[in-house]
């Protein structure tokens, strides 16, 4: 029996490692900037849930990639004419076409970088300049609706326009996108089931992106196509969807059979270790540790490092100071090595 079953599990072993076979750690709403003073005491009056939720802040992109971040999230709001969201802004690009970047217009609004195209050449300038980094995925909540400001809404069009933005400043060079995954796959589901995704290797220098949304723009965003053809964004969607490639599960505590049995079918997987402050404020690892031990491929926090408001120093890293792990459900036994990218040149 020995000598029937060793071959297979060798060759597992030897298997080339693919996008899904790591686990790296990610922020959430990483180009958020900390909400003024003022507007916080205000809002701590009326509702100090909500003011502790919002109460966080991220370093640049480029400094959290710098420090490992290999997933970011952006909030961005549709405005094809102008204007719509640059009160408060004193940046001449707030008055242009495109989409910006912000949490809660017209409120929680301070941003690292303030409109789409910024984001992505900061993000494409780290990237030339780091051309054997692991795949970042850019998780996207396209947004129309703020606590005191109506958004344009989302249609077929607005996201047309959004693929065209992102591919206005990222070369096809630099995008794992559905396509590339699908193959000659009649869906997109069956190629992932099929585990047809990337190498790691062929990954390197690469982004995917995904639009962390529900049905009905989920919908509006796929049109009338099968799966995802033409399209730059893998989906959120149910894991029974000819889409399905990507899943936002984001409590990996009371979703962890869910969880795991979708990293188990090759999908794509996002999970939070952290939420609305309340892990920091207590220096609760729980959630944390259950992500990590998940098998989610992309575990976002708000503390890649601690608030040094907070007793405890809460923080999430990777043991040892590394970029990605082999995943522990797809790769329990290891991966033959560390998973490491080359020095800056």
């Amino acid at each position: 029996m020995f000598w029937l079953f060793a071959p297979l599990a060798l060759a597992a072993a030897e298997a080339p490692l693919r996008v899904n076979d790591v686990v790296m750690l990610g922020t959430h709403n990483s180009y958020k900037l900390a909400m003024p003073a003022d507007r916080m005491a205000v809002l701590r009056k009326a509702d100090a849930g909500s003011a502790d939720a919002l109460d966080y802040a991220h370093r640049p992109l480029a400094e959290q990639l710098d420090a490992g971040a290999r997933q970011l999230e952006l909030d961005i709001w549709y405005d094809p004419k102008g204007g719509l969201y640059a009160d408060g802004s004193a940046e001449p690009m707030m008055q242009r076409p495109g989409f910006k970047v912000q949490h809660i217009a017209g409120f929680d609004n301070r941003a690292s970088c303030v409109t789409l195209v910024q984001c992505l050449t900061i993000l494409r300038l780290w990237s030339d300049a780091h051309p054997g980094h692991l795949p970042i995925l850019l998780m996207f909540n396209t947004n129309d609706n703020g606590r005191v400001l109506k958004g344009e809404p989302y249609s077929e069009a607005a996201y047309d326009a959004l693929d065209a933005e992102v591919r206005s400043v990222l070369a096809p060079s630099k995008l794992i996108v559905p396509d590339a995954v699908q193959g000659r796959y009649r869906t997109l589901r069956e190629a992932v089931l099929a585990n047809n995704w990337p190498t790691l290797a062929e990954s390197r220098g690469k982004f995917l992106f995904a639009l962390d949304e529900g049905a009905a723009k989920v919908a509006l965003y796929r049109g009338a196509r099968k799966s995802l053809e033409g399209r730059v964004f893998f989906v959120n969607a149910e894991e029974s969807s000819p889409a399905a490639a990507y899943l936002t599960i984001n409590d990996p505590v009371g979703d962890a059979d869910r969880l795991a049995r979708a990293v188990k079918a090759n999908f794509l997987v996002r999970t939070r270790a952290d939420a609305d402050t309340r892990e920091a404020r207590t220096n609760d690892t729980h959630r944390r540790d259950a992500a990590l031990r998940s098998g989610a491929q992309y575990i976002s926090t708000d503390y890649l490092w601690p608030d040094a408001r907070f007793a405890g120093g809460y923080r999430v890293t990777m043991p040892g100071g590394a970029v990605a792990l082999c995943n522990p459900v797809r790769r329990p036994h290891g991966c033959g090595g560390a998973i490491t990218e080359p020095p800056v040149r």
